[in-house]
């Protein structure tokens, strides 16, 4: 029983739990990162275009919506 190892359960010790660790913080890393873009997609939703609006200018039309 070197290096971690553990004969009776078959797991690697002190490495599985690493490996665990490691892969537990990739996975919280892809899920940060997920929930970021979503986050994003419904802010970017939320806002809306300038241009679906109910003040929103036709085409062509330079004035702001306040000038009108």
């Amino acid at each position: 029983m070197t290096d971690g190892d553990d004969s009776k359960t078959g797991r690697g010790g002190a490495r599985g739990a690493d490996a665990r660790a490691e892969r537990l913080a990739a996975a919280l890393r892809d899920n940060l990162r997920r929930r970021k873009a979503q986050a994003r997609a419904r802010r970017e939703t939320a806002a809306g275009t300038p241009s679906s609006g109910p003040d929103a200018a036709a085409p062509g039309d330079d004035t702001l919506p306040g000038e009108r």
